[in-house]
């Protein structure tokens, strides 16, 4: 290489080493006769014999390529051509630092050579960057640069961190010394090694790169996509862009276009080649200049309305073993209100004395006189109900459900990490049991696990925001209530999944979004130019289906006879599927409530014209 210095240089003992990304064979400087033999990794240094490949780094916002990651290759067709077999090497042959200089001082020099526009991220690690800024100093290293070729603006400095950084003080001091060469920094790999959230805090990088870890399925992976939320927010706190990588299909990226992550790089955004890319691949651009918005999928995990740390409590005193009967009657004669007493050990309960059943006993003849100084704890049940302040909700309904109800006299013990806190009572912890389940529902129908009211109202803000067109659609069942009385809830429950699980088969899961809203009613939001023939053939199916599930002599008759809502009797014909409708255009509302109340009097219109499909028109 002619220039005036070379990072190969510096010292031997470093002990560094670099993250290269895998990439695709493309075609690269020409095969020679060292590739005849095995060659050594320090033979291809000496030669020179390393070049980088680019892979573009787009803007998801306009589908421009914003940068270019340049990766490291050997020589085609040797047995060191690939990152892996080349890193490898490094460590056999321990040139783990003289290697990584050598791949930064090539990325770097032939993207100058090139002239090409745009900025070049360069991977280099936390190691190998504090001992260069120490060898060489800042005014140095803009001198390197610019020699080069480059602009200190061009470069940005990838960490890429699989060792844990020992002194991360001082490395904050070596960055901003890099910053004040002008030169950018990139947190390589977030959420994979050691690029851990302290490294990013501290550091502050104008960048972090998203691991593809998180970016790999996420059309289909709604704890990752929450992830990707929290980083977002992060991210914000922290002053840093975000780049999405590992993008290798279109529905992923239609997730983090619309997630709104400013940047994005993987081989369906740009494979590596060895001449830098002018412009993504028209499919991406199919991609990122579609007008409707994409559905996110749900978490795995039903939300079950979190812990229950709102849970009412009682600051009741405790008991001892040393607790004789006459202090523990005392008690409860100075506390009318109080149902029981926790028996404790070191603040640690051990059982619970019920107030009733105690003040029982201690109203016999002749108690007082013969038990009155001994320990109470004789009447305590040894096996309490303790409800940590953390449980779930679904941890809670176990104790609900179960054969033992003793809660409902007794109560429970709360406890925090252990420790005795206070006490509740049966009806405090079926109340709150039931406001937390109510509370999940809003986020997940427990019925049928769709999308609950505030997903529904949250998707359809986005489509407003967006000023997407679109077609709300209200489902209800016609003559349910009659149908659920008469066979029972569970096979109502069954009619219930059979609408919700017809009504998804007519979504496309990418366009359409299908929410549930409760009892019988679900909302359908379709960005599908086709919305009505789904709908049609949504309540086609669901009213053949439906028939299965009444018996012979109903469907002989074509309905059953039970009582209306005044209690009087009258014939009921088979439940059928009503739907309103109502064409959302780009700007009308701005509120998801007025779109939800039009789509609510479309499915009145829907049932009182007795109509399979209604349609609404928006005033």
């Amino acid at each position: 290489m002619k220039h005036w210095f070379k990072l190969s240089n510096l010292g031997k003992n470093m002990n560094a080493t670099t993250e290269i990304s895998l990439g695709h064979h493309i075609q690269a400087p020409a095969f020679s006769r060292f590739a005849e033999r095995q060659e050594s990794l320090q033979e291809i240094l000496q030669h020179n014999r390393l070049y980088p490949v680019f892979q573009p780094i787009v803007r998801l916002n306009d589908a421009s390529i914003y940068a270019h990651e340049a990766l490291i290759r050997g020589p085609q067709g040797s047995a060191l051509h690939m990152p892996d077999a080349l890193l490898a090497a490094a460590a056999r042959e321990s040139l783990g630092n003289a290697f990584e200089n050598a791949c930064v001082e090539t990325a770097i020099q032939t993207w100058g050579n090139i002239n090409a526009p745009g900025r070049v991220f360069v991977n280099m690690s936390a190691q190998a960057l504090t001992g260069l800024m120490e060898k060489y100093g800042r005014e140095t290293l803009v001198m390197l640069v610019r020699s080069l070729g480059l602009t200190p603006r061009m470069l940005v400095l990838e960490i890429t961190e699989h060792q844990r950084v020992e002194d991360m003080d001082y490395l904050e001091e070596i960055v901003q010394q890099v910053r004040l060469a002008g030169v950018s920094l990139a947190l390589d790999d977030f959420g994979d090694g050691h690029s851990s959230l302290r490294l990013w805090s501290q550091l502050k990088p104008e960048i972090v790169k998203i691991d593809k870890y998180f970016t790999k399925d996420l059309s289909t992976h709604g704890d990752k996509l929450k992830t990707i939320q929290a980083l977002q927010q992060i991210a914000v706190i922290f002053g840093s862009e975000l780049v999405a990588e590992g993008i290798e299909t279109a529905d992923d990226l239609r997730v983090l276009r619309d997630l709104g992550i400013h940047y994005g790089q993987g081989y369906f955004l740009g494979r590596p080649q060895v001449q830098p890319a002018n412009h993504v691949p028209q499919d991406a651009q199919r991609v990122l200049g579609e007008r409707h918005i994409v559905v996110f999928p749900e978490p795995s995990r039903t939300p079950t309305g979190g812990l229950l740390r709102n849970l009412e409590l009682i600051a009741a005193p405790g008991a001892t073993a040393q607790t004789t009967n006459d202090e523990l009657s005392a008690l409860f004669a100075a506390n009318p209100a109080l149902h029981a007493v926790a028996l404790l050990e070191a603040d640690r309960p051990v059982g619970i004395i019920n107030r009733v059943q105690f003040m029982n006993a201690y109203a016999k003849l002749y108690y007082r006189e013969v038990s009155g100084r001994k320990s109470c704890e004789i009447h305590a049940n040894r096996e309490p109900r303790l409800v940590e302040r953390g449980y779930s909700v679904d941890e809670l309904l176990g104790i609900l459900t179960s054969q033992d109800q003793r809660y409902l006299s007794d109560g429970f013990i709360a406890t925090e990490n252990g420790r005795y806190i206070g006490l509740g009572t049966g009806d405090q912890l079926v109340r709150s049991v039931t406001e937390a389940r109510i509370e999940a529902a809003r986020h997940a129908n427990p019925l049928t696990s769709l999308p609950g009211n505030i997903p529904i109202s949250q998707h359809m803000e986005r489509l407003l925001v967006k000023q997407v067109h679109f077609v709300a659609c209200y489902a209800d069942l016609n003559h349910f209530k009659p149908f659920n009385d008469h066979y029972g809830y569970w096979r109502g429950d069954e009619m219930i999944r059979l609408a919700a699980r017809i009504a998804m088969e007519q979504c496309d899961p990418q366009r359409d979004f299908l929410g549930h809203v409760g009892g019988d009613d679900f909302i359908l939001l379709f960005q599908s130019s086709d919305w009505r023939e789904r709908c049609e053939r949504l309540v086609s199916h669901f009213n053949t289906l439906a028939l299965d599930m009444y018996d012979e002599q109903a469907r002989a008759a074509g309905g059953i006879s039970g009582e209306d809502r005044q209690g009087l009797p009258r014939f009921f014909p088979c439940t059928t599927l009503s739907i309103g409708s109502v064409a959302i255009h780009g700007g009308q509302f701005t509120r998801a409530e007025e779109v939800a109340n039009l789509a609510a009097l479309a499915k009145h219109d829907a049932k009182h014209a007795n109509v399979g499909v209604f349609e609404r028109t928006a005033c």
